[in-house]
C-alpha cells in the first residue's frame, strides 16, 4: 500500500465539520505500547459519504500519512511518552472525520519472539500445492476451494479460502513446504482478514506438522474456538502408535465471529518439542497483545509419513445445517530454529 504525505493546507482545505465514524481496533483507548507500534482501523462512512482516503498523524504535527481506502494497517514510529493519535477518514464529498486515541509509549525493548539466525520460509500463501479437502475428524461434510487474489491483500497476493459446509462440515487447506526433521523451535506468523459477515465461522485452525527424525509427526495444532470462547491446541491422550487426538482449551479468550470484519489481523504463535514430541505451547499474540501459555503436552504421532514440513489453515461451520465461509491469509511465514 502506497502512502502519501499531504500538506496541512490540503488537509484543512478539505476539511468540513467533523462526524465521529473511524473506528480504532489497535491500539485501545490508554494503551501503554512500544515503538513501533501496531495501528489497525477502519471507516464504513463519513457523514453519509464513501470513504476516498484514511491517515494517521501524531500530537500536533501536521505531517499526516494518507493511504488509499478504507481501513489503516501500519507501524507508527513515536518517542517515548503520552501521545495522542489521530485517525482520520475523508469522504469522497470532502468530509472529514477523526478519532482521537490516547496512548502511553514505554520505553522497554520488546523481547525477540526469534533469534535472528531462525530460518524463516515466508510468503507461504503464494504456493501453488496447496490442497483443499473435507476434514475427516468433523460432525458435518464440506466442500472448498483456494486461490490467489489481490484485493483484500497486504503484500499483493493474498490467499482466499472458501467453505461450503454442511452440519457444522470443517474444510481443510494444507501445504508442504520442505522437510526438516531436527529444528525444535518455531513461530508462526500470519495475517488474517474475515469478510463481513462472519457468523458462518465457528474456528479458525492455523496448524504446523513436522516429522522427527524418529518417523514420528508432531502436530502443532492452534486454532480459535468459537465454541468455547478460547484459544485451544492439541495433544495426544494416547501413545503414537495408538493415537488419541484431542482439543484442550487455554485460558486466553479468541472468538473469531468477535474479530472485526473487513480489516486484517495479525497472528503470531510460538511453540517448540522435544524429541520425544511433548510440544510446550509458550504464547499466542492477536494484534499484538499477547496471551501467556506455558503449556506442555505430548503431540506426537506414529502415522508413516516421509520427512515434511506442512501447514493447515481451516475454516469450521458454525450455523447449522448448511452455510458458507470464506478468510483470507497474508504474508503467511514459519520461523524455526
Amino acid at each position: 500500500m502506497k502512502s502519501l504525505r499531504y500538506s496541512a493546507l490540503l488537509l484543512v482545505t478539505c476539511a468540513a465539520p467533523a462526524f465521529a465514524s473511524v473506528t480504532v481496533t489497535i491500539p485501545t483507548i490508554g494503551a501503554q505500547v512500544t515503538s513501533p507500534f501496531t495501528l489497525s482501523a477502519f471507516a464504513a462512512n463519513c457523514s453519509s459519504q464513501n470513504i476516498s482516503a484514511m491517515g494517521y498523524s501524531l500530537d500536533n504535527s501536521s505531517d499526516t500519512t494518507i493511504v488509499k481506502g478504507t481501513s489503516v494497517q501500519a507501524q507508527v514510529v513515536s518517542g517515548l511518552g503520552a501521545h495522542t493519535l489521530h485517525v482520520k477518514a475523508w469522504g469522497d464529498a470532502g468530509s472529514s472525520c477523526v478519532t482521537d486515541i490516547g496512548i502511553t509509549v514505554d520505553p522497554a525493548a520488546a523481547t525477540p519472539l526469534y533469534p535472528s539466525d531462525a530460518i524463516a520460509v515466508g510468503g507461504l500463501q503464494i504456493l501453488n500445492n496447496w490442497i483443499a479437502q473435507p476434514d475427516a475428524a468433523g460432525t458435518g461434510s464440506s466442500s472448498g476451494f483456494t486461490s490467489l487474489v489481490n484485493s483484500p491483500s497486504r503484500s499483493g497476493s493474498a490467499r482466499k479460502y472458501v467453505s461450503d459446509y454442511r452440519n457444522y462440515g470443517d474444510q481443510r487447506f494444507d501445504v508442504s513446504f520442505g522437510d526438516d526433521t531436527t529444528s525444535t523451535n518455531f513461530f508462526y506468523d500470519a495475517w488474517v482478514y474475515l469478510p463481513s459477515p462472519s457468523a458462518a465461522i465457528a474456528n479458525i485452525e492455523m496448524d504446523m506438522n513436522q516429522v522427527m527424525s524418529n518417523g514420528q509427526t508432531v502436530i502443532f495444532g492452534f486454532q480459535c474456538d468459537g465454541w468455547s470462547g478460547t484459544w485451544d491446541y492439541t495433544a495426544n491422550k494416547g501413545t503414537p502408535a495408538k493415537p488419541v487426538d484431542a482439543w484442550l482449551h487455554s485460558k486466553a479468550a479468541c472468538n473469531p465471529r468477535q474479530w472485526s470484519t473487513n480489516t486484517w489481523h495479525h497472528i503470531q504463535v510460538s511453540y517448540f518439542r522435544d524429541d520425544s514430541g511433548n510440544v510446550t505451547y509458550k504464547s499466542v499474540w492477536l494484534d499484538g497483545a499477547e496471551s501467556t501459555l506455558n503449556v506442555t503436552v505430548p503431540s506426537a504421532f506414529a502415522l508413516g509419513w516421509a520427512p515434511t514440513l506442512l501447514t493447515n489453515f481451516q475454516l469450521d461451520g458454525y450455523l447449522g445445517t448448511s452455510g458458507a465461509a470464506t478468510a483470507y491469509v497474508d504474508d503467511l511465514t514459519i520461523y524455526r530454529w
